[in-house]
């Protein structure tokens, strides 16, 4: 089924009166000889937040589409029953609608939206069937995220405050000055320099937010925690009495050093606090209480400094305060719970074997089973039965589509983009299990252009996963796009090298103070393996990837003896020991990289900064795409910069594209149609030299780039 699209409308997100700004709708777009361009991949529907009603029966969810003209996007509301038909649109705004909760027995939903009055983004709600919008807050720094408690009478909000300034007096009379005066660690994260922090305020909840209480008051620390954290962060008792929260109650170089963030009980009668994970020093986050209160639900890790611990399912008594792990003899990783309504078990997705399966655990006998499985990634589970759950599906070639899951079956519920990918070539996935150097086998995925014919040859090109410990499952990205690749005539290589969940704990961990050991060795056993076939051109084969991609990108540069005829790295780490300092997540560094460069007695560390990809440039001969965010602070675009410099001075032919406007993702439209042009006309230029040319008469896309030739 299609999406419903209203007219155009000028609109914004206040209540019956309109703006001057242009809402984005569903764009056109001409697909020829079916093949799939940088436009075509900016086109698709992005379905997302697919939230059940109170009663089950109906589904509402958020539909974005980007504006390459605008250079932005906005996300709508939708509505349809739980089988799929009747779907319907509430909202034509300017403002991108999310953190969807249904309130008054599935009578309205809240939501997030920038109003138009405040330029700031507020809680708003609208009836099922579109009508009587209504914002209820007008919070001065706005509202980042919330959760309305289960009675419909309060709600819990993250909101910005500035951080806590030591030295004020200093700027007396010094109001155009853009000096800032740095007296700690912390002062800068993901993309901005830190000068609010969001905290957590509780307030009553009716046609408008009552007067509200920070219930962190005086606390120098983040709630929900930067960069990502959202709604997530907070979940109520069935009885509205109580909240828990999540922070990392930690400041300055304790911060940056620190991944032990807790979960906090709130008691609204009291007042009180009480730290609920004492003594638990690695990640503790997603609390989801069971249907009746008794027990609390979390995901955690067990390892400090360790961000890419394995997860586990904790759930804890209320009244003892005894802790279980369910998932303590489950080799995987559980992502995304939610309880059954009966409370006696929890639906989760997870990384299983190159995918995300949906699995069901028994709270009592913690036997997992699993729901449903195949060459597709689950994710946002929500359950409408003891036995039956709404999620959102995505492969590497279908962006995400709700389906209704029971045991052994799944239901598509939409076909966002259906139509736009029934104009598309098809492309094929296939699961390859390489040996790899020390006797095991590494699940690679690999796939094949359009029309596929074995007795021709084809350029390829290994992908290299960031992270680093992040599963090449079968995700949809509008960057790294395998469908996009495979389309322009490439086969893709891309395996789940070590250092990858979904294999197992020690596959997973086994990266952490071996930069530029094995998991190097597993990329070029899949590119040897992957040569052996005949249709594979091994004299135009190139290495892409970025973060972690990036760095395996710019160590294989130095070591893989004429194996790659071009090489592409985006925010990628050249210079350990510049990496080490330069980072703002410090506990990272210091976990994955052994130690600190300076610490000369630890083995760990010297071994990881004997293998910084900067070591190795004089074994540099491929030719090299190097692209940057200036805006991205986890690795610094001096990184790419000093990498591109140095293949410069040694004549190796390069090309750098710079974004001042990006962190260390590239995500305004224009950025991002840019980025695969250059990308593939650099690829095309040394791995398909006898094609035609791709991008060099296409006029460029009017963004604040800057490109070094």
């Amino acid at each position: 089924m299609g999406a419903v699209i209203l007219p155009m409308a000028l609109t914004g997100c206040k209540s019956g009166e309109t703006s001057s700004e242009k809402v984005i709708e569903k764009p056109e777009i001409e697909v020829v000889d079916g093949m799939m361009t940088p436009e075509v991949l900016e086109s698709f529907g992005q379905v997302n937040e697919a939230t059940p009603s109170p009663d089950g029966k109906t589904i509402a969810f958020t539909l974005k589409y980007e504006s390459i003209e605008e250079n932005k996007g906005n996300a709508e509301i939708y509505i349809m029953n739980v089988d799929g038909s009747d779907l319907k649109r509430l909202t034509t705004s300017a403002g991108s609608e999310g953190n969807l909760q249904w309130i008054e027995n599935g009578e309205r939903i809240a939501f997030l939206c920038k109003d138009d009055d405040t330029k700031t983004t507020q809680i708003f709600s609208i009836d099922k069937n579109g009508g009587s919008r209504t914002r209820h807050s007008k919070v001065e720094n706005g509202v980042e995220s919330f959760k309305i408690s289960p009675d419909g009478k309060k709600v819990i909000y993250g909101s910005p405050i500035k951080t806590f300034n030591r030295d004020s007096t200093v700027f007396e009379g010094l109001d155009k000055t853009t000096g800032r005066v740095v007296n700690d660690l912390g002062y800068k994260h993901w993309d901005e320099w830190v000068t609010m922090i969001p905290h957590p305020f509780l307030a009553d909840f009716g046609k408008e937010v009552g007067e509200p209480m920070d219930i962190m008051d005086g606390e120098p620390f983040e709630c929900p925690m930067r960069p990502f954290g959202g709604a997530e962060s907070f979940a109520w008792t069935p009885d509205s009495k109580q909240l828990v929260y999540v922070s990392r109650k930690y400041a300055g170089k304790e911060y940056v050093f620190s991944t032990d963030s807790n979960l906090y009980l709130y008691d609204l009668e009291s007042k009180q606090t009480e730290c609920l994970t004492e003594g638990m020093p690695g990640y503790d986050t997603d609390p989801v209480f069971s249907p009746d209160g008794n027990t609390l639900a979390w995901l955690s890790m067990a390892t400090p400094k360790y961000e890419s611990d394995k997860k586990r399912l904790m759930v804890m008594d209320m009244k003892t305060r005894s802790k279980r792990d369910l998932t303590e003899n489950w080799d995987w990783w559980p992502e995304g719970i939610a309880w059954a309504p009966d409370g006696k078990s929890i639906f989760f997705h997870g990384y299983q074997g190159g995918g995300m399966p949906m699995f069901r655990i028994d709270v009592a006998s913690c036997e997992v089973k699993t729901l449903s499985e195949g060459v597709f990634d689950y994710a946002s589970v929500k359950p409408i039965s003891n036995d039956k759950v709404i999620a959102l599906r995505h492969s590497m070639t279908s962006p995400n589509e709700i389906f209704e899951v029971t045991a052994g079956n799944a239901k598509a519920l939409t076909d966002i983009n259906g139509e736009l990918l029934g104009k598309l070539k098809k492309v094929t996935v296939e699961k390859k299990l390489v040996p790899t150097t020390d006797g095991k086998e590494m699940t690679t995925w690999v796939i094949l252009p359009p029309d596929f014919d074995p007795n021709k040859k084809y350029p390829a090109i290994l992908y290299c996963q960031g992270g680093p410990q992040q599963a090449v499952s079968q995700f949809w990205s509008y960057r790294w796009n395998f469908m996009i690749m495979a389309s322009h005539g490439y086969i893709v290589i891309a395996p789940n090298r070590r250092g990858v969940p979904g294999f197992g704990e020690e596959w997973n961990r086994q990266i952490s103070g071996d930069y530029g050991g094995q998991n190097m060795r597993d990329y070029l056993s899949a590119v040897d393996y992957m040569t052996k076939e005949n249709y594979v051109d091994k004299d135009h084969v190139g290495a892409i990837g970025a973060s972690y991609g990036g760095f395996s990108v710019y160590w294989l540069a130095g070591h893989h003896e004429g194996r790659f005829a071009a090489l592409v790295a985006h925010a990628g780490i050249f210079n350990i020991e510049a990496q080490y300092l330069e980072t703002e997540e410090m506990w990272f560094a210091d976990f994955d990289l052994g130690g600190p460069y300076w610490d000369k007695s630890n083995p760990i560390a010297q071994n990881t900064y004997a293998n910084s990809p900067h070591k190795f440039v004089d074994k540099w001969t491929a030719p090299m795409l190097i692209t940057v965010g200036e805006l991205d602070y986890r690795i610094l675009a001096s990184q790419g910069m000093m990498a591109y410099n140095a293949c410069r001075m040694r004549n190796i032919p390069t090309e750098m594209l710079v974004f001042p406007d990006e962190n260390h993702w590239v995500l305004k439209p224009q950025n991002a149609i840019l980025w695969q042009r250059v990308f593939f006309r650099f690829l095309d230029q040394y791995l398909r030299p006898d094609a035609k040319p791709r991008y060099e008469n296409v006029k460029e896309p009017k963004a604040p780039v800057t490109m070094v030739d």
